[in-house]
């Protein structure tokens, strides 16, 4: 047990057939940042980034422990936060995609960590706050998700600003078998997207649901063949990048607020953030070429 991921100790037993994920070789290139030496030459252990789509402007981050079905140890997720640093600097970056294998998107916390931790080591550490830097990242996140997505892999996804689903995908928070329960946000985030009803049924119970279930009930936006659900995801993100910086910076500031206020305040806090657009030469520029029915040059001014 000590020396599982969740999903290994609940799904153990489970076979697969899992598809080749296709190459995209001629869409992507490494991503660099002298900011860290093992981003800079593109060797981090445990996650692959890239820089993917016609404009290069759409970062991929691959989560990449394939032995451990993409377990969520401590290693990989500063890796991530590191990465989401360095591309948050990045100018040319206008969408980010997180995904992992076609058999697990992340297949829950590294319980061989977890196993002999106390409390009081808990308290000292702030146990998983590292993990909150992706649902800080200021640039919009889509999650990619194929195979599982288990109890701290079904917590990342949701701290992503939109989810894309493989066919083949399973969600769920299976903390209860093991005598714990979601520490990463699942009691939290979960019952704002699927409702308290659904929410209780999964975490209860630690049953999993399929990436059609997932859409029904508006935790995944889109479902896909596992093989296009990486390019699908890149392409969203194109589309994202090629509007002003500025404007989808504010407008996933103005949603996400949505989900922290009431609704007299948030309607407020949109309000003011749609007159402060009228600050910015991307708002001027976004309607002058709107009357001159021309494409925008957005400038991130």
């Amino acid at each position: 047990m000590a020396a599982r991921t969740l999903a290994r100790f609940v799904y153990s037993k489970v076979q697969s057939n899992v598809a080749v994920r296709p190459h995209l070789a001629n869409n992507i290139k490494l991503f660099s940042s002298a900011a860290n030496p093992a981003a800079a030459t593109g060797n981090y252990e445990y996650i692959k980034v890239e820089k993917a789509g016609a404009q290069k402007n759409v970062a991929v981050i691959t989560l990449n422990r394939p032995k451990a079905l993409n377990a969520l140890c401590n290693g990989l997720m500063i890796e991530v936060s590191e990465a989401l640093d360095n591309i948050e600097k990045d100018a040319t970056i206008g969408a980010i995609v997180l995904t992992g294998s076609e058999k697990a998107f992340a297949a829950g916390a590294d319980i061989k960590e977890m196993q002999n931790v106390d409390y009081a080591q808990c308290v000292r550490s702030n146990f998983l706050t590292q993990w909150d830097r992706l649902a800080r990242t200021r640039k919009p996140v889509i999650a990619a998700v194929n195979g599982y997505a288990l109890g701290g892999g079904c917590e990342i996804a949701m701290m992503c600003d939109i989810i894309y689903a493989g066919e083949k995908a399973k969600f769920g928070q299976p903390e209860i078998l093991i005598g714990t329960i979601p520490g990463a946000g699942g009691t939290q985030r979960l019952p704002r997207f699927v409702g308290k009803s659904k929410a209780m049924e999964i975490v209860l119970t630690g049953n999993q649901i399929t990436a059609a279930e997932a859409e029904k009930m508006g935790l995944v936006s889109k479902v896909f063949p596992p093989e296009q659900l990486v390019s699908e995801a890149v392409k969203l993100g194109e589309k994202i990048a090629s509007n002003s910086p500025i404007a989808v910076a504010l407008a996933k500031e103005s949603v996400n607020t949505a989900y922290e206020t009431t609704l007299a305040e948030g309607l407020h806090f949109e309000k003011r953030t749609f007159h402060g657009t009228f600050a910015t030469k991307d708002r001027k520029e976004g309607m002058t070429a709107f009357i001159e029915k021309r494409p925008p040059k957005f400038t991130n001014e």
